[in-house]
């Protein structure tokens, strides 16, 4: 019912101007983005060997001071 909805709506655009295309384009494609993103957050792994910045400086502070 969702999708019927949508591309009901989305044909309805298709008769406007070129920047309501555009806009609802634009619109479609972050979601579309934002959901794939999600999706493969949830799927993959996450990376294990990733060093944080601030793990890499706490790591080097740590060595520095027990050089001396």
């Amino acid at each position: 019912m969702a999708i019927e909805l949508f591309l009901a709506f989305y044909s309805l655009l298709i008769t406007d101007s070129l920047l309501v295309k555009f806009l609802f384009f634009a619109f479609t494609a972050i979601i579309i983005a934002f959901l794939v993103t999600k999706i493969t957050d949830k799927l993959l792994p996450s990376d294990k060997d990733h060093v944080s910045d601030m793990d890499f400086i706490q790591e080097m502070e740590s060595k520095d001071t027990s050089i001396k």
